[in-house]
């Protein structure tokens, strides 16, 4: 049986940041950002648009009503939960009238969450054929103001409905995978900005990408890779990884793979970090602006959590499959965008929902179908 990604979808806040201006208002040369991480912009999200609101956007412009009913697994990963008990999922399965005959769940694993649920999608797909899994992966990046994570920002969702027979990107069974308990990277329950051992972070994101493809060698090796795709927090990040392998492959195969890398990082750019989905919308930036791949051409995904667990797999481009692709709309969804002051950007950073049970309204900044709406008695409400 085959068994992978069927449909893509995508989501971010209609408003970003545009680091040139960051730059001046932090008086550093653009460049720093530009070209020392490789980034150009950063979404921004306002109040009514967090991880419940955003998963469910990504996943709405994909979902049929036949697609509702079928699904049997509903999966929301994400580092930016909004409650210590109850799964997003619940919130997004009911925003999206999905049947009630399913599980419905969070995981959560730093930036390798989405991972953990594709795979568990997998199994579950592997197991009921005639059912679906819906993983979306959805996170809004946060470091505090003037702090030197502050330019990798970001926000986002990206969903994923994984089926037998898909028309997008076929799974393979075997992958490779390691975890090592580490402090390169956490956030406390008390804390709502990510703390980081940045350099430490770096240094082990690149040892367990090279171990893991020095333990990936035969599946590797088996057939030519047309694309290597990286966790991308910031494109630079990817980048370093993708030159580990200049000395150990050839020159025609290192092309190809730099070559697909700069269209796979695309939608990053202008998105910033969106955690658990940052892969995700890599893969999406790839398909949507890459005209040179082909159909049934293998790709190899590599995944990283702080914390830390990482995992390469690999997939099969399916026949077809651009016609599964919303291109357009995701090119206007970044096109439509806002821009922001940089004044206006740290007054929507500095807004807080009440934390102490009292009503407090939410009117949506921009056009969305799903938003937060009200916080009530510590309870959360969406349209």
């Amino acid at each position: 049986m085959t068994v992978g990604i069927d449909k893509i979808g995508f989501y971010t806040p209609q408003q970003y940041l545009d680091l040139i201006d960051l730059a001046h208002a932090r008086q550093v040369n653009p460049n720093k950002y530009l070209i020392g991480i490789g980034q150009q912009q950063m979404a921004v999200a306002d109040l009514d648009q967090d991880i419940v609101a955003m998963a469910a956007n990504a996943a709405e412009e994909i979902l049929t009503t036949a697609d509702r009913q079928e699904i049997g697994l509903l999966i929301v990963a994400t580092e930016s939960g909004v409650d210590q008990s109850k799964a997003a999922a619940l919130f997004v399965q009911e925003l999206l009238h999905i049947n009630n005959n399913i599980r419905a769940l969070e995981i959560k694993e730093a930036c390798y969450g989405a991972t953990a649920g594709l795979q568990f999608a997998y199994d579950f797909v592997s197991l009921h054929p005639n059912q679906k899994a819906l993983v979306i992966a959805a996170d809004i990046a946060r470091y505090g103001l003037q702090t030197a994570g502050e330019v990798t920002q970001g926000a986002g969702a990206v969903a994923m409905l994984v089926s037998q027979k898909p028309h997008i990107l076929a799974l393979e069974k075997e992958s490779i995978y390691q975890s090592q308990n580490a402090g390169d990277f956490w956030r406390p329950n008390y804390s709502q900005q990510a703390l980081a051992r940045g350099k430490y972070s770096e240094e082990l994101y690149l040892q367990m990408f090279t171990q893991i493809y020095q333990q990936a060698d035969s599946l590797i090796s088996k057939e030519s890779l047309a694309a290597l795709l990286f966790h991308i927090p910031f494109s630079k990040m990817g980048r370093k990884a993708l030159q580990t392998l200049k000395t150990k492959i050839s020159d025609v195969d290192y092309q190809r793979l730099l070559s697909r890398f700069e269209k796979s990082i695309i939608y990053g750019q202008t998105v910033g970090n969106i955690y658990t989905g940052s892969l995700y919308l890599s893969l999406l930036s790839l398909l949507e602006n890459d005209d040179s791949l082909q159909d049934n051409e293998r790709i190899a995904l590599f995944s990283y959590g702080s914390g830390a667990v990482a995992e390469l797999f690999f997939g099969h481009l399916q026949p077809h499959y651009r016609d599964y692709l919303n291109v357009t709309e995701h090119r206007q969804l970044l096109d439509e965008r806002q821009r922001l002051s940089v004044a206006e950007y740290e007054a929507i950073f500095k807004k807080q929902l009440v934390t102490d049970g009292s009503c407090q309204l939410i009117s949506p900044v921009r056009a969305a179908q799903h938003y937060l709406k009200k916080v009530d008695q510590h309870e959360r409400f969406y349209q």
